[in-house]
């Protein structure tokens, strides 16, 4: 990690500065290096890389999107261990990326960013870390991701608790939970990957549920050795597999947005699933879902729903009422005991980049620019914050592929931006109000017709019922769309 000019009330000169070093922030470094440009810096608020897959470290954490599909199209990995790969795998396989392609001596960690201004008459973003760092740097990328705040319920009393607490995003490895009596609030992605491991511990274990999920068996496997030999040796092999997941995976949107009716088959999976998994119709009742699928994330496990056969395990649907020292108050008055409460309720997937504070032109601020719910053009730059993208932005999360594909989508972009610049010798780019607002009126319009539109709440959308987050069309018309920058569609500033 670099030390020069890090010292407070010297402004280090940067040509790009990067935050965060998950596969966004990472992928863009990269890209940058191999076009020539050696001149930037990455910001990682934490001690070492990996994104959320540094953050998620809990224990039965994994990826639900195929190993073959989680990794840049560029750095292939050939020895994956299994069809979904575990958390240290994937953690690891960005660390591998790091340290390959030299991103070392670029890398500051322990800096979080806390604000991010631009200077109009000098063309370049004035970044300020915690810590008073500065750093000036014609290009602004925000490589943090929708999923890197953790998202804490709104409970009475929580504060009252005398027992552990700790967040899925946040796991103590130092705490054993063997022997306790535990709770867990939430029952999304993460809790139906560490319920199953909690479990296997625990004396007790409370899993408070507030809406039942759609589960689906999970096809995992460990690879064989002929597999990852061939992987290793034919790659031709190996870009075969990987497409013909894509192709799998890439025609599901269709039960998503035009063709509804083909969820009807994987409803009735789960109820299938269910029924044989669970003989207590009453626990059946409790983990069948009311709302349209998809409408939520639809979640796979092969061992979340078993869990609730086991003597010590419940599953409690009454409202909370609130959290006492000991454990928490249900609506109907009973008290279930605790001396540990697990929460797993997600992220604050639609306060993008909270809480750094981002000022562009006219000292517009961005999250007040997005009190109404969060958007960008291509979901990458906002209008009046010029030489500013965002990769991982509003409007480019996934239901049914890999977000890497995306990425490596919007980096692209990003670099032609960077090109674009360059080739005109403008001050800056500033993407036109009407480009920007022609995009989004055209995406709602289209997000209106999906299933994530049908009456249930979800981290998809505002409080307002805003969609936000997710992309409702192929990864391949995005990849199109975001294939070239036409400077038409911006106002290029030049230098005085």
């Amino acid at each position: 990690m670099k030390q020069e000019n890090s010292e407070i009330g010297t402004i280090v000169q940067k040509d790009v500065v990067i935050i965060g070093t998950g596969f966004g922030g990472l992928g863009m470094a990269i890209k940058l290096k191999q076009s020539g440009n050696d001149d930037f810096m990455i910001l990682e608020k934490a001690a070492s890389s990996g994104g959320c897959w540094r953050e998620n470290s809990y224990p039965g954490a994994a990826c639900d999107v195929p190993s073959l599909l989680y990794s840049f199209s560029f750095e292939p990995k050939s020895n994956w261990s299994r069809t979904y790969a575990p958390q240290r795998e994937i953690e690891g396989y960005l660390k591998h990326c790091e340290k390959k392609y030299g991103l070392g001596a670029h890398i500051h960690f322990n800096s979080e960013v806390a604000s991010a201004q631009f200077n109009e008459s000098q063309g370049r973003w004035l970044i300020t870390t915690v810590a008073g760092k500065k750093i000036s740097a014609r290009i602004f990328v925000s490589a943090c991701g929708q999923l890197s705040q953790p998202a804490m319920p709104n409970i009475a009393g929580m504060e009252n608790f005398t027992g552990k607490v700790m967040h899925s995003a946040r796991w103590d490895h130092g705490y054993d939970l063997k022997d306790k009596k535990i709770a867990v609030i939430g029952t999304g992605a993460s809790a139906i990957q560490f319920v199953p491991e909690v479990a296997k511990v625990a004396s007790q274990l409370h899993v408070l549920q507030r809406s039942a999920a759609y589960v689906l068996p999970k096809s995992d496997r460990s690879y064989t050795r002929l597999e990852k030999v061939l992987f290793k040796f034919v790659p031709l092999w190996q870009k075969a597999w990987r497409l013909s997941r894509y192709v799998e995976h890439e025609s599901r949107v269709l039960g998503f947005t035009s063709l509804q009716f083909i969820m009807n088959r994987a409803k009735a999976q789960c109820a299938s699933y269910l029924k044989k998994t669970l003989k207590d119709p009453a626990l059946r009742k409790k983990l069948t879902p009311n709302y349209s699928m998809g409408c939520k994330r639809i979640l796979i496990s092969n061992n979340y729903l078993p869990t609730f056969n086991l003597d010590h395990v419940s599953l409690e649907t009454t409202a909370i009422d609130k959290v006492t020292s000991n454990g928490i108050l249900l609506k109907d008055g009973r008290t279930l005991e605790a001396d540990t409460i697990i929460y797993g309720t997600g992220f604050k997937a639609t306060e993008f980049l909270t809480p750094i504070k981002v000022t562009g032109l006219k000292e517009k601020v961005l999250n007040e620019e997005w009190h109404k719910g969060a958007e960008a053009y291509l979901g990458i730059t906002v209008k009046d914050f010029p030489n500013f993208y965002m990769l991982y932005g509003p409007n480019t999360n996934l239901g049914h592929n890999s977000i890497v594909y995306m990425l490596e989508s919007q980096i692209r972009y990003a670099l032609k931006a960077i090109g674009a610049l360059n080739k005109s010798d403008a001050k800056y780019l500033n993407i036109r109000d009407s480009q920007q607002s022609l995009f989004n009126d055209k995406l709602q319009d289209q997000l209106k017709n999906t299933v994530w539109q049908k009456g249930c709440e979800s981290w998809y959308k505002t409080d307002e019922g805003k969609n936000t987050v997710n992309w409702p069309d192929f990864t391949f018309k995005y990849r199109h769309k975001t294939r070239s920058i036409n400077l038409k569609d911006y106002h290029v500033v030049k230098h005085a």
